[in-house]
Order: structure tokens, then C-alpha cells, then sequence
């Protein structure tokens, strides 16, 4: 049996190639739009034809290749027949199998994440009759289980995946090989493991949410301190269904007039320079999010609208190609080009622009103590404000302030903080985007509150 597994660690996505040596075919199992040629790559080095090309589910965190390797392949298309799928496929029900000489995938339906969600148990015949692995998709992950709440009601979610779980999956032999669609990164889940593998018998003992034997139980704990949801999974869902192929954005150069008269027609500016580069100087009105630092596709996902056209601004050119791929992996096809020149080119053009006002620990404990008017907010997620917290700071997840608006007074100073300095940035450019003007960002966050030897408070994270 061939075995090969792609792994994208940005969102933490995980797709496999399985198949035959002997029998020269191959499946590909829930591939992303950007491991395409990666995939095209390893078939043609190992001399296997694609037969399959596999979806566990419809995905709402990023966008699939399907399409593309079907249009290079000529495979077919493999999706439960619940997906609602709109291209042509073949429909798998519970315990269909595709053959591809002695290796035969399974499919057994795993309702919970989504009420379409198959996983695939791998079969080689030379081996014995019992599976040798199973690709898990957004089921079982390495250490915990996928979130019920992304298609359906989460608590009508988390009772099918409790059923799933234990009436399905876990009746698998104990030595049974685990492979999951993700691994940490991921919005699917509350998975923070970077293992890539596991096997059944060991989630049977060491997943937490496996040692939850209660039904009722599993479905309370499933529910609790939930990720928030971004506004563009339905999007995703959608192309993901869709009969036509998605679209990817252009890294396209646009001089300062053409970007100015794109902002004022409606498109979003979408600054993925450095924290400190922003706040130095940016456009009026642009949003903050750093391409570097590992959580740009999850952030971008949380804060910019899904259906806006887009314009990059960058340092370098080939920040604008990477970033558009990136962005086309969560639905994001409208990116129109890139600021040619940077923001030089744009002061040079005459253009107004802004900037954000750096402050440092020890100037905003001096602060507290002599500014009464002081609004300081913390922009971390609930479980960040937990474990430690600045005494009087408000707490406003980054990705809800535009809805919390009303409960600031934009005539007095606003001071954001977060963990190490980019998402209080991020929130900064959300609020000057909003038309406040006394906004400052705490250099370093926490992290550098901490290190100073600054006092922290504990508690429960407050509802907003």
C-alpha cells in the first residue's frame, strides 16, 4: 500500500494519498485548493494514477481542490450522497467501498461534525480483512474530537458525534492507525496537538473527550468555550458544494490613484504588513491583520467581510502572491492586487494616512494611576483573560469589537492589549476604521506586562 500525508500548518490541514503500487492507482483524501500541484507531484514520481479523489465532508474552514485535480485527472469525485453536492460525483452511503487493487477504502458515516461526515477506513487485502488505518477527517483528532456546531445545532451535533464516536469509530480494533483531517491551527476543533497520527486504543485512554462516557455529559462539555464561528464558513460550504471550480485572486500591482478610487467604490484594504509597519503609517480606514505570525487566515476569517472586493497592501510583491493563495484557501477570491510601491508610494502620491500610537508597559502602568478617563480593553481570546488579566481592563474579543462599539466613549483614550502586540494592532485598525482617534496599542501585550513584573488579576472571562 502507498501511503503519503500533506500537511498545511496554517489552518492545520491534513489531506492523504492512498493507493496501490501494484495496481498503479491512487485516491486523494480531502485535498485543499492549494496542494494541488503538491499532489500531481507525488502521483507522477510514484507512477499512480488518481482514481478517487475523496471528501469526507463539505468543508467550512477551507476551500477544496477537487475540482482542479478532476479537470488534471479526469478521477472522479467521491462525496456523500447527503453532501448536497452540486458538481458531478459518485455518492457514498455507509459501508460503500472504492477498490483500488488490494487497498479498498470504507466508508462508514460519522454524523456529529456535519450530518454528511464519512471517514474512511483503508483496507489492504494482502495484509488481512481488518482495516489498517482510517482517515478521520473532522471526527476524531489526535487528542480530542471536532466541534458540533459549524452545521447544525451544537448540542443536537454533539449527540450524533457522541453516537458516531462509540458506536462507530471506536468499535474499530484498538491498533487501528488514526490519520485526522486536522491537526492544531484549526477552527474545526479545540485541537492544540501537532501529532499526526495516533491510533484507536490509544484515543480510547488519553482523549478527553473519549473518557466522557455520559451522553449527556459529552454534550454539555462539547459546548463549552467554544471557538468563535467566522462569518465566512458559509461562504466555503458553498463553493465547496458549488459546480464550479473556485476562483483565486490577482497579485496584481495597482498604483496609489487606482487603490484610493477601489477603497472609495467599497473594496477593503487589507494591510498584512508587521504590526510595528502598520502603526508606523498606513492607509486611512485599512485593517490590520499580519500576514506573519501563524493566524492570518484565521483572523482575516473572523474580521473582514467574505464577500468585499480587496486590495493588498505589502512590503513585497511576493507577500501579495503568498497572501493570495492563502487567502483563496478560505474563500477569499476577490483580492483585486496589491498597492504597487507600498505605503512610500502612497505618502509620495500626496495621499492622507494615519498612524497608531505605540505604548509601553511601564507607560500604561503610569496610566492607571493618573488617567481616570483611561479605557483599557483586552482584546485576547476568554481563555487568554482567564489565566491572568490587568485589574480594571474591559475584556472585548478582537473579532467583536465592531458589534461593541457603543460601549466606548471615542472622545476618551482608548488603550488595547493583547497577548504579544499584533491583535491589539489588528483592533486598533478595526476601531480607527470606526472613526476613533485616541487609540494606542501596548508594545509586547502581556507578554511584556508579565515580564516586567506587573501585577495580573484572575477571573472568570466577562460576557460581551
Amino acid at each position: 500500500m502507498f501511503f503519503h500525508q500533506i500537511l498545511r500548518t496554517d489552518i492545520g490541514c491534513a489531506a492523504y494519498i492512498v493507493g496501490s503500487n501494484d495496481a498503479g492507482l491512487a485516491a486523494v483524501v480531502d485535498p485543499r485548493i492549494d496542494m494541488v500541484e503538491e499532489i500531481l507531484d507525488v502521483l507522477q514520481r510514484e507512477g499512480l494514477q488518481l482514481r478517487y479523489i475523496v471528501e469526507t465532508h463539505n468543508h467550512a474552514d477551507h476551500v477544496s481542490g477537487h475540482h482542479q485535480l478532476a479537470a488534471a485527472t479526469g478521477a472522479t469525485i467521491a462525496v456523500s450522497a447527503l453532501a448536497g453536492a452540486a458538481y458531478p460525483h459518485l455518492p457514498l452511503r455507509d459501508g460503500d467501498e472504492l477498490e483500488l487493487g488490494e487497498v479498498v477504502l470504507r466508508a462508514i458515516h460519522t454524523p456529529g461534525h456535519r450530518p454528511e461526515h464519512i471517514v474512511i477506513a483503508v483496507i489492504d487485502r494482502s495484509r488481512g480483512p481488518e482495516p489498517w488505518l482510517v482517515l478521520t477527517g473532522d471526527t476524531l483528532f489526535v487528542g480530542d474530537v471536532a466541534r458540533p456546531d459549524l452545521a447544525i445545532d451544537g448540542f443536537e451535533g454533539a449527540a450524533a458525534l457522541f453516537d458516531s464516536l462509540h458506536q462507530r469509530l471506536l468499535q474499530l480494533p484498538p491498533g487501528t492507525l488514526v490519520f485526522p483531517g486536522h491537526v492544531a491551527g484549526s477552527l474545526c476543533g479545540r485541537v492544540n496537538n501537532r501529532m499526526t497520527g495516533t491510533t484507536i486504543g490509544f484515543e480510547q485512554r488519553h482523549n478527553r473527550a473519549l473518557q466522557i462516557r455520559d451522553r449527556a455529559a459529552f454534550v454539555r462539555f462539547m459546548n463549552e468555550n467554544l471557538p468563535e464561528r467566522p462569518p465566512n464558513l458559509a461562504r466555503i460550504v458553498e463553493l465547496n458544494r458549488g459546480a464550479e471550480p473556485p476562483r483565486i485572486g490577482s497579485a496584481t500591482p495597482l498604483a496609489p490613484a487606482r487603490v484610493r478610487e477601489l477603497q472609495q467604490a467599497g473594496a477593503v484594504l487589507l494591510d498584512i504588513r508587521s504590526p510595528a509597519a502598520f502603526a508606523a503609517s498606513h492607509v486611512p480606514g485599512a485593517i490590520s491583520v499580519a500576514l506573519d505570525g501563524g493566524q492570518f487566515q484565521n483572523r482575516v476569517g473572523l474580521v473582514v467581510p467574505p464577500d468585499r472586493p480587496l486590495v493588498l497592501i505589502v512590503e513585497r510583491e511576493e507577500e501579495a502572491r503568498l497572501a493570495v493563495q492563502m487567502l483563496a484557501v478560505i474563500g477569499y477570491d476577490q483580492v483585486i492586487g496589491y498597492l504597487a510601491g507600498g505605503m512610500p508610494a502612497w505618502e509620495r502620491a500626496g495621499y492622507p494616512y494615519q498612524t497608531l500610537a505605540l505604548l509601553t508597559v511601564q507607560k500604561l502602568a503610569e496610566w492607571l494611576e493618573n488617567e481616570p478617563l483611561l479605557q483599557l480593553v483586552d482584546v485576547r481570546e476568554p481563555s487568554e483573560w482567564v489565566e491572568g488579566h490587568i485589574a480594571g481592563a474591559r475584556h472585548i474579543p478582537f473579532y467583536r469589537l465592531p458589534n461593541e462599539l457603543a460601549s466606548l466613549d471615542p472622545t476618551r483614550p482608548v488603550v488595547l492589549v493583547c497577548g504579544a502586540g499584533a491583535r491589539s494592532v489588528l483592533a486598533g485598525s478595526l476601531l480607527q476604521a470606526h472613526g476613533f482617534e485616541h487609540v494606542w496599542s501596548v508594545e509586547g501585550g502581556m507578554d511584556a506586562w508579565r515580564g516586567a513584573g506587573y501585577p495580573v488579576t484572575r477571573g472568570a472571562a466577562v460576557a460581551v
